[in-house]
């Protein structure tokens, strides 16, 4: 049976994608950190987002967990459906729950692609986002790194998060760039990637879509995720939930555009 893809689709990284995806952060423990409390019911959510919901864009990284989010992913859904579309994200050290750490050191962005593929049990990453630039490390070696595993067959296209203009046509000198990720909400409005990203004819993928549940409730889900797609064909966003009930709702509030 084929599902209509929530809020439509979109082309990203090669594939034609529901244009509502799913965020896997929240699928962790506390800050991000450890199991969740019911590995189980997180697991649900993710057959339920492809099997259920037709949601064909799956977004996570190695940092979530950290490597958690990865292994849900394998035992929940492999194997993949061709459809699938899974983006991940390398670059970031967990030293506890809710800190953060860029580390763009080429040796271990290599070492965690060559990780993350064990974990989801791929041959290649679909898209493999630079999950934030080290300003300690030249950008030319962390894109170069990444830009050299896609000439090996290890990642299929390369991403960019929490970036500028700037940041980007920097980053475009040394590989094509076929999505950007930044933060973007109805509280937090202005990011000049939006329309960079529309020139440039490439997806913007929105995370942190609902504020972090801050503007989820009483109706805000609706709101918030319609403002985003109402920004442009190319904006896809990637609200994230633990809660079966609650990703239905997020589904369901796209259904009507």
């Amino acid at each position: 049976m084929t599902i209509t893809p929530p809020a439509g689709t979109i082309d990203i990284a090669g594939k034609t994608v529901s244009r509502l995806g799913f965020g896997t952060m929240r699928l962790t423990g506390p800050g991000t950190w450890g199991d969740p409390a019911d590995r189980e019911r997180a697991r649900q959510v993710l057959r339920e987002a492809v099997h259920t919901h037709g949601i064909t864009h799956i977004d996570t990284a190695d940092a979530y967990g950290p490597q958690i989010a990865e292994h849900l992913i394998q035992d929940a859904l492999h194997p993949y459906p061709d459809e699938l579309l899974l983006a991940t994200k390398v670059g970031m050290v967990r030293p506890a729950p809710n800190e953060w750490v860029p580390l763009g050191n080429p040796a271990y962005l290599r070492a965690c692609v060559e990780a993350s593929l064990r974990r989801l049990d791929v041959e290649r990453l679909d898209l493999c986002y630079l999950h934030r630039i080290d300003r300690h490390v030249p950008l030319a070696d962390q894109i170069g790194t990444l830009a050299a595993l896609q000439d090996e067959g290890k990642i299929g296209h390369i991403g960019l998060s929490k970036v500028s203009p700037e940041d980007f046509q920097h980053a475009s000198k040394y590989a094509p760039i076929a999505a950007v990720q930044n933060v973007l909400n109805i509280s937090e409005p202005d990011d000049p990637m939006v329309d960079m990203c529309r020139d440039q004819n490439i997806p913007y993928i929105p995370y942190r879509p609902l504020n972090a549940g801050k503007i989820a409730s009483n109706g805000g889900a609706r709101a918030a995720l319609a403002w985003l797609l109402n920004l442009g064909p190319h904006v896809a966003p990637i609200p994230g939930t633990s809660s079966p009930d609650h990703l239905a709702e997020l589904v369901a509030s796209t259904k009507d555009r």
